[in-house]
Order: C-alpha cells, then structure tokens, then sequence
C-alpha cells in the first residue's frame, strides 16, 4: 500500500485516466473527489459489500426464506389456562 500525505486541493494520478483529488479535510473526515472514465465502475468498498450480500441472499432461494421465517416466529408452545390469564392481564394493563 502507498501511502502519501496531500493537503486539500492537491490530487494524485493513478495511471493516465484516473485522479483522486482531495476535497475537503475536516476534523474527522476527508472528502475526496474521484476523476475516472464512465466505463469504470467506482463504488465506495461498504457499498459493494452490501450489494454481494444483496446478492447472495437472493440466490439463497426459497428455503432460505423458509428457515427465516421460523426463526422469526414466536414458538408455538402450548401455554397452561393459568400462564394465558396473566399474559391477558398483562395485555389490558399496557393499555
């Protein structure tokens, strides 16, 4: 990794097409200006990582989905009369 101390303003050429320019330094961000053809994707590294786990999601298919939605739902436990009359009461309290 290169690594090269620019204040704001200056750039740095990355072969003939590409620029990277420093913008703007603030206290705990810099902002950097990239100058590179159209037909080069540019995309912020978080960005691609949500998208390949965009991506793998989708391809998990259905039974993915299934699993997941077991896991979201609550238990189907049976409950005594006892344990059901203090959730109702619980429930009428809230309110």
């Amino acid at each position: 990794m290169l690594v090269m101390a620019r204040r704001s303003g200056e750039s740095i050429l990355i072969g003939e097409e590409i620029e990277i320019v420093i913008a703007h330094i603030g206290r705990t961000r810099v902002k950097v200006g990239i100058r590179a053809p159209r037909s080069m994707t540019v995309m912020a590294r978080e960005a691609r990582l949500v998208r390949d786990e965009n991506v793998a999601a989708a391809a998990a298919g259905p039974e993915g989905l299934a699993g997941l939605l077991a896991r979201l739902r609550p238990s189907q436990v049976s409950r005594t009369p006892a344990e059901e009359e203090v959730n109702r009461q619980d429930a009428e309290t809230e309110r």
